[in-house]
């Protein structure tokens, strides 16, 4: 038992990536645009994301350059599209779109951006902090860790009892790691429907509330997890008799039925959920996952109990048959994974451009080598291993760190962006840089930008502003750009007036580094002032 132990310990610790990443959708566009300026105060805000995704309570909203929320009703979700209602009487100014939502794979995504109507406010709303607890995705890392290992350590026993185990031996001992399997994937299940509360609404390690787990609960994660239970119940209920020996087989159907059924609820509650074809790859994961199950959970067998405790005769019986399960298994697992791989990947460019591509890489490159082990190990069953199995076990032993690696990989691809998403979040049109600064001075506040900030032409635009935050009328606007660290003396560009407190222009800059903009208002015949804003360019 004590190597059953540091298995599986070592199983639920290689399981733990190093920085998994937690936001498995990507936001695609909004409308209107971030960082735009718009003329009408728009009915309503529309989010596309790369998924489909649903809002956490009370996390969606629209502040107004009032300080007030904006946003009336609630936030309403078609597919990967997030619909936000703007109150009727929204004012001019910039507005802050504040939201987290949870993709369909269980991940929340959190996030923000401004647009204003008409003009951008003197002082824009700050953008609150909106971030995942680093302790919470811990735990649900380790969660995952130790409900795969409770998976192994329950479906090796459950198989090689019921079909392979010599009547002469006790059950005992594979009795004990079975029921441990049955516990630890319960307690993990558990685990995870708790953590997701905290996770999902980004709150501390014990400040969920009953709304938030009713929220899990009901969604798509919380289903598959609850239905995990309640199959891992009836799965209970069923391996009684069957190692009692009083099974038949309807029992035996009934049993497979319920392990192919939960089988499902991992991929459910994970990214095949949200893949381009969810249907093959929630089925192809299941298979993938049942594989790995079956493949390793009899290794674990054959490790602890059978190539120690089984005579030579009862190996010349096992070991045959073993194999012949065990090319199934590791067939399965490998066109489960190929299958699962070119959905996820998309393109042979993000194999190698991105870190799931890379991941599934190592992982391929494991893999083959435990097929290296599993065919010395058939050459050894064939040449007669039962009657000399020590080169088996070390084998075995040699297949099961190997794999133990494998689920380390696997559990690492769990918590990173799927390749297809990471490359089609680069491929986005980048947002365009805009600086952006509210300067001060004894007679105004004025609201600095310039587009794109670059080498080159750049817009400008200047926006006139009270103590108050109301408009302010100039009478005339003066402009001058410098750059003293190379020499560049003040140049004047003119700047044409749109409205009372509204002007543009077009300056050209030619070199890198910190520009000196120096805007001068007049604002009566005697009242005047300057302001200078400092702005990077590269």
């Amino acid at each position: 038992m004590r190597g059953l132990l540091a298995v599986v310990a070592f199983l639920a610790l290689t399981l733990l990536p190093g920085s998994p990443a937690y936001a498995h959708a990507a936001l695609l566009r909004t409308s209107p645009p971030a960082g735009s300026v718009v003329p009408e105060a728009p009915r309503d805000v529309t989010l596309t994301f790369s998924e489909p995704v649903s809002p956490v309570a009370d996390k969606i909203r629209i502040i107004g350059p009032d300080g007030q929320r904006a946003d009336r009703g609630k936030p309403t979700v078609d597919g990967n599209v997030l619909k936000i209602e703007l109150r009727e009487d929204a004012p001019r100014g910039t507005y802050l779109v504040s939201y987290r939502v949870i993709s369909a794979d269980s991940h929340p995504i959190p996030g923000g951006f401004t647009f204003s109507v008409g003009a951008p406010s003197a002082t824009p709303a700050a953008l609150p902090e909106e971030k995942v607890d680093t302790t919470i995705r811990n735990l649900i890392a380790i969660g995952k860790a130790i409900g795969y290992a409770g998976l192994v350590l329950l479906v090796g026993p459950v198989l090689v009892l019921t079909l392979l185990w010599p009547a002469r031996l006790s059950q005992r001992g594979p009795r004990r790691v079975m029921w441990t399997g049955f516990g630890v994937v319960a307690l993990a299940t558990l685990a995870g429907l708790y953590l997701q509360a905290p996770y999902s609404t980004g709150g501390s390690l014990f400040g969920a509330t009953g709304s938030d787990l009713g929220d899990v609960l009901g969604s798509q994660y919380g289903i598959a997890l609850l239905v995990r239970l309640a199959l891992l119940a009836v799965a209970a209920f069923l391996v009684r008799p069957l190692l009692a020996g009083r099974d038949g087989i309807v029992d035996r159907v009934l049993l497979l039925a319920v392990a192919a059924g939960a089988a499902l609820t991992w991929p459910l509650a994970g990214h095949p959920a949200a893949s381009p074809v969810p249907a093959v790859s929630v089925v192809v994961d299941a298979l993938h996952l049942a594989g790995a199950a079956v493949w390793l959970g009899g290794l674990l067998m054959l490790a602890l109990f059978l190539l120690r405790q089984a005579d030579n005769r009862e190996l010349g019986a096992i070991l045959p048959i073993w194999s012949r399960w065990a090319a199934l298994a590791v067939s399965t697992v490998l066109l489960a994974g190929v299958v699962s791989g070119l959905i996820q990947i998309g393109t042979p460019r993000a194999l190698i451009d991105t870190t799931y591509g890379q991941l599934m890489i190592a992982k391929i490159v494991l893999v083959g080598l435990i097929l290296v082990a599993a065919f010395l190990a058939r050459r050894w069953t064939n040449n007669g291993a039962a009657d000399n199995p020590r080169p088996l076990r070390r084998v075995v032993t040699t297949e099961l760190a190997i794999a133990a690696v494998v689920l380390a990989v696997t559990g690492a691809l769990t918590q990173t962006t799927p390749a297809r998403t990471a490359q089609e979040t680069a491929q986005l049109p980048a947002q365009p840089v805009i600086y952006s600064s509210t300067l001060t001075s004894s007679l105004y506040t004025l609201q600095v930008e310039v587009d794109p900030a670059k080498l080159g032409d750049n817009g400008v635009h200047l926006y006139a502003y009270k103590a108050d935050g109301s408009p302010l009328p100039v009478v005339e606007w003066k402009a001058t750009a410098a750059l003293p660290s190379a020499g560049i003396e003040p140049i004047t560009f003119p700047m044409l007036q749109l409205t009372d407190n509204h002007a543009s222009g077009q300056v050209t800059l030619p070199t890198p580094g910190d520009w000196q903009l120096r805007f001068t208002l007049r604002l009566s015949e005697i009242d005047q002032d300057s302001v200078t804003a400092t702005v990077p360019i590269s």
